[in-house]
Order: structure tokens, then sequence, then C-alpha cells
């Protein structure tokens, strides 16, 4: 039997689980490519074939779809990364390939959080100078910028890849870091730089999640960025079920409808 192709869209602590779990379970009867926006200098070690860059669109995704012989697809990308998905969505939809979310659970909130909810960047960066001035941003390097106007906050910004160079803040200091990191380590980090106001986008997931807990416990507000509705399609939250899914004859069973 030949053997199956899968693209993961990945970038993310899921996929990487995800594909290591789908090597176990199948091994040489599936070839699996993971493939990465590029836009961390060094992402984590991952199995098989890693594919860095964009597709060029829906149209581009497809073609490759088509090119490589791709006979499913998992889209565990960044619960933010709107654009892939959508264009994962229109590509797949056009060439007939099978097509799986693997959303991460969103963060429950606690009666105790201060959640300030927000659409967009654009709001957080309005409002976090008249919560606090003190700022935690983890919203990523590529939203750095919506912040450039905020005055009399000191931000402390948090990058996965250290910057090029003086990022566009009137006063910050930057700290590297990739997660998972531990509750300890950010009640640390709050408590060291005065930490008055966290802002984040609504990742959700398992590994960021302690800066939530640790701003919880000490009565400290988050702005929180809203994330997007998820493309419509067939969806599972754990690693687990996504695997259930390719091992399954029927491809939709043990799914929910995202609407």
């Amino acid at each position: 039997m030949t053997a199956k192709e899968l693209l993961i869209l990945g970038g993310t602590g899921e996929a990487s689980t995800l594909a290591r779990a789908v090597l176990a379970r199948f091994g040489d009867a599936l070839n699996l490519t993971t493939s990465l926006a590029g836009r961390t200098e060094r992402p984590g070690p991952l199995p098989n074939r890693v594919r860095i860059g964009g597709f060029g669109g829906p149209a581009g995704l497809a073609a490759y779809l088509v090119q490589r012989g791709v006979d499913r697809l998992i889209d565990a990308t960044h619960p933010f990364a709107a654009r892939i998905s959508t264009a994962a969505r229109l590509a797949c939809d056009e060439v007939g390939v099978p097509r799986l979310l693997l959303l991460r659970p969103p963060w429950r909130r606690h009666p105790l959080d201060r959640w300030i909810e927000v659409d967009d960047m654009a709001a957080a960066a309005a409002l976090v100078g008249r919560i606090g001035r003190r700022a935690f941003l983890t919203v990523g390097a590529g939203e750095v910028a919506c912040f450039a106007a905020a005055d009399g906050v000191r931000f402390l910004v948090r990058l996965v890849d250290p910057p090029r160079g003086r990022l566009p803040l009137r006063c910050y200091e930057a700290v590297i870091g990739r997660g998972p990191f531990t509750l300890a380590e950010e009640r640390h980090r709050l408590e060291r730089h005065a930490v008055d106001v966290l802002v984040c986008k609504a990742s959700g997931g398992a590994a960021t999640e302690a800066k939530i807990i640790a701003a919880r416990e000490f009565g400290i507000p988050v702005i929180m960025v809203r994330r997007p509705p998820p493309e419509p399609g067939d969806a599972v939250e754990t690693v687990e079920a996504a695997v259930d899914w390719l091992a399954s004859e029927h491809l939709f069973q043990k799914t929910k409808r995202v609407s």
C-alpha cells in the first residue's frame, strides 16, 4: 500500500505534539510534512519533513496539495493565524482534500480574573495607558508596533527571538523566552518588574496560561484581545482526537462541526 501524505499546518506546540503522535501511531504508513510560516528564527525540533514559508494564498496552497499528492490536511496553527486557516479551507475545498481543525481550547474566565476584553490590537493599545504604567506585553513580535504611540507606559515585552533592532516603543525592556512557562516563573516576572497590567491575546492552551493565573493571584488587570472565530469545518480540541480522525475510515466521525 502506498503511504498516505499528511500536511500539518503548524508553528504551535500542539502541532509539534501532533507530528510526534502521528509518527508513533502510523510510522512508515504515513508521510508527514509540517509547514511553518517562518516567523520564528529558531523553531523547535520537528520529526520528518519540515517546510518553511508561505504558499502564496489559497491558489498556491491548492497547487501544493495537488503537486505533493496530499491526502489529508490538519490545521494546527495558532488561533490568531486567520489568514492561513482561511487559505487552507479554500484550498482544500477546491481540490477535495479532507481537512481537520485542531482547535486550542480557550481559557476559561475565573471569577477573580480582571479581564478587559477588546476586539483587536488597536483597541488594546488605546487602552493600556489608562489601565497601568508597567505593562507586560505578550502579543508576539508582529503586533508590537501597534503600541508605538502608547505614552507613559514602560513595556516588558516577551519575544521568542531576540529583536534585530530597537523595538518601536518609547520605553521598554525585552525578555526572550519560549513557552511553556511555569507559574513560579510568571509570578517572579510580574513581581520583579512591578507589572500592573498584562496585555495578551486570548490564545488559550496550557503553555502560556501561567501568566493568566499569576495575574489573577496578584489582582492585575488583563487586557485580552479576543480570538477570531475559527474557520468552519470539522474540528477537534485534542491531539488524540486528531490522530483518531486520521485512523478512522470515516473521516468525519469523532469530530464536531464549527459554524
